[in-house]
């Protein structure tokens, strides 16, 4: 019996040799599968970087520097520069955050903390469907519903009103950096909405009762105890709305007017570099017309780039500053 006890010792371990061996096989497996996942990300990314510079390289080295401040675009003479398309770009984006935000972030204080459940998931699933319209949709309604209303009476009024002013001065056309800011808005409210309702239900309730226990008012609340604790999700959640805004294409160019210029005026026509692209680029001609038009791409990737980079350290900076004072 002894011997027998003996010799079955051996054989259990052995099994259990075998299995852990197994279990550290399919670890190694899933580490180096989700490695390749991730560095697969990073060499997309880094390839469309090359590739863009590939294609741009007969405008960089006919143009250099020169093409992110010259404000020419003549495609006979073959003579092309980036500044009006980047002011465009720009200030169409500025227009449509400064809209978007306050009515974002009051949508999602609501839907968070004041609305009753029966009104918040249902008004949460709207502004997530509307999210999901094509931009084509949007743009097609704003050229053909938007537009009249912001020819008259917006802008006639702003006109008449603010006219001394030089943003607003200039006959209403309706098409122009305004109608552009608008459809903007109205494309990235429904995506800060929704990623600042998740960030402010994420808040932990104890943050609210212990302000509602000092005797702070539900506003007092919101402000003091909400607010401060998801600052770095909301930077984000705006960030992200001011990402799809820079590339947004086809609304912005169907509103914006596409004139080629820089001008003070909201009223006036002009273009982003989007906009610019997909209105160009398959009656573009000539290596160095592509490569213009593929620089501007770069220009747009690298300009996306930074911000990103700078949204990253701004919840950074948030989030160490919160720690430090916690």
């Amino acid at each position: 019996m002894q011997n027998s006890k003996t010799m079955q010792a051996p054989s259990h371990k052995r099994g259990n040799s075998g299995t852990s061996g197994a279990r550290r096989l399919g670890d190694r497996i899933f580490f180096n599968a989700t490695l390749i996942f991730a560095l697969l990300i990073v060499a997309i990314l880094i390839g469309l970087l090359i590739v863009l510079n590939m294609d741009a390289m007969p405008a960089i080295n006919k143009f250099g520097l020169a093409f992110l401040t010259d404000s020419s675009w003549d495609p006979v003479k073959e003579v092309f520069g980036a500044l009006p398309a980047i002011y465009g770009t720009l200030l169409s984006s500025i227009i449509g955050l400064v809209i978007a935000v306050p009515v974002s972030l009051g949508a999602a204080i609501f839907l968070a903390e004041l609305a009753p459940r029966w009104l918040s998931r249902p008004g949460s699933f709207l502004i997530e469907m509307l999210a999901a319209i094509p931009s084509v949709i949007i743009g097609l309604w704003g050229l053909f519903v938007m537009v009249p209303v912001i020819r008259n009476p917006v802008e006639s009024w702003l006109g008449s009103t603010l006219g001394f002013l030089p943003l607003f001065q200039g006959p209403p056309f309706g098409v122009g950096f305004l109608a552009a800011g608008v459809i903007l808005a109205i494309m990235i409210i429904p995506i800060i909405t929704a990623v600042s309702r998740e960030v402010m239900e994420a808040v932990p309730d104890t943050q609210r009762e212990a302000m509602l226990a000092l005797g702070a008012t539900r506003w007092e609340m919101i402000q003091k105890a909400v607010l401060p604790y998801c600052r770095s999700g909301l930077t984000g959640a705006i960030i992200l709305g001011l990402g799809r805004a820079l590339g947004e294409t086809m609304a912005v160019t169907m509103v914006i007017g596409n004139s080629y210029a820089i001008t003070e005026s909201l009223f006036s026509p002009g273009v982003t570099i989007a906009s610019k692209i997909a209105s160009e680029f398959s009656e573009a001609s000539g290596d160095v017309y592509i490569g213009s038009l593929v620089e501007l791409a770069l220009v747009l990737f690298v300009i996306t780039l930074l911000v990103n980079i700078i949204a990253r350290l701004l919840v950074w900076r948030m989030t160490t500053v919160k720690a430090v004072i916690g």
